[in-house]
């Protein structure tokens, strides 16, 4: 009776593995950092004095899943987009979930305290105006912003 080497190479190959079980891309990313998948697009411009970020929120419940806070010095703009919706075809049912967390962050000027900053939400689109001409001394604590309708 011959010996039969069951592995010509070591037992615990990832990168073979992975490129075995799921092709040729898998252990190409297997390093690279995972990613939630959604960042909201937007858009800054001047009006005056004032700057105005937008950002396309569309079915994004901005009551209950979204944050605009001030926060050293920083607009930040946070929260969990869920989108779920179920189509019928041939009498089956096909429901497709997406949802992550996202994360803007914008540097404001040393002068700009969250009373300076108002938000609002229209149409799926998030307006956050910034006012320019109200200076007062920056605070250290994150003041949280009311999104108005």
């Amino acid at each position: 009776m011959s010996n039969l080497a069951l592995w010509s190479r070591p037992a615990w190959d990832t990168d073979r593995w992975l490129r075995d079980f799921f092709g040729p891309a898998a252990a190409a990313d297997w390093a690279k950092p995972v990613t939630t998948g959604f960042t909201p697009a937007a858009e800054i411009v001047k009006d005056g004095d004032d700057a105005v970020v937008r950002l396309e929120l569309p079915g994004v419940d901005v009551a209950k899943d979204v944050n605009v806070e001030v926060d050293k010095g920083r607009l930040v703009i946070h929260g969990e987009h869920r989108d779920e919706h179920h189509t019928e075809e041939r009498g089956r049912t096909l429901g497709e979930i997406r949802y992550g967390s996202f994360r803007r962050s914008f540097r404001l000027p040393e002068h700009v305290t969250g009373e300076a900053v108002a938000a609002s939400y229209d149409a799926g689109v998030l307006t956050v105006r910034v006012t320019g001409a109200l200076k007062k001394p920056a605070g250290s604590q994150a003041q949280r912003i009311e999104i108005t309708k």
